[in-house]
């Protein structure tokens, strides 16, 4: 399996692209749609579902385009369904940007393992910088994709609607830290890092 990272929107919101032999996983649409389609293009694998960490607007942004274009489902954990079409939920009311409002998800994010097709992972929940965070963890190439949970050298904002930074920190430390340390962290935003570097260094864990 490869995964390709795309800085995409306003805010430069990590977009992924899971591909293996044949299919592809989309991981957060953030934004330039045009951009993010040219990419799967480039990659000429099918794709079988978009993944949403959560629902903040600058991990949307390109969520209805990409979905229309390639007709597959959205998975999303259910404590965040509402925001998809509400602007004051996935904050896009309080930025300087157009709102952005979306069809409702196709499928609920729990937590544990996940078939999709090709794509075997594990789904965990990490609330805290949204109640319905959370983070897919592929094992065969000791990866998560962490959304904005845990960054490099930082840790996800906690003052927007829903958000609890005591709730945050327990995500981090009883969920993704409990992962090998060898595994690498692919961010919601900014570099990859990995579980060994942040619990050494991390000055807000």
């Amino acid at each position: 399996m490869k995964i390709k990272k795309l800085s995409l929107g306003q805010l430069g919101t990590n977009s992924y692209l899971l591909e293996n032999a044949h299919e592809l996983l989309i991981i957060d649409p953030a934004g330039e749609p045009q951009r993010l389609m040219a990419e799967i293009d480039v990659l000429e694998k099918q794709p079988v579902a978009i993944l949403l960490t959560h629902a903040h607007f600058d991990h949307i942004g390109a969520l209805d385009q990409v979905r229309s274009r390639y007709g597959v489902p959205v998975y999303l954990h259910e404590s965040e369904h509402d925001w998809l079409s509400n602007p004051a939920l996935n904050g896009s009311k309080y930025f300087p940007v157009e709102e952005v409002i979306c069809q409702p998800a196709d499928r609920v994010l729990k937590a544990g393992p996940l078939k999709i097709g090709s794509f075997n992972f594990d789904v965990i929940e990490t609330p805290g910088h949204s109640p319905g965070g959370v983070a897919f963890i592929f094992a065969d190439i000791k990866t998560a994709v962490s959304g904005d949970s845990l960054f490099k050298s930082g840790i996800g904002r906690t003052d927007l609607p829903l958000g609890d930074y005591d709730t945050l920190i327990t995500s981090i430390k009883e969920k993704l830290y409990n992962l090998p340390d060898a595994y690498s962290i692919y961010p919601g935003h900014g570099p990859e890092t990995t579980i060994k570097e942040e619990k050494m260094s991390n000055p807000f864990v």
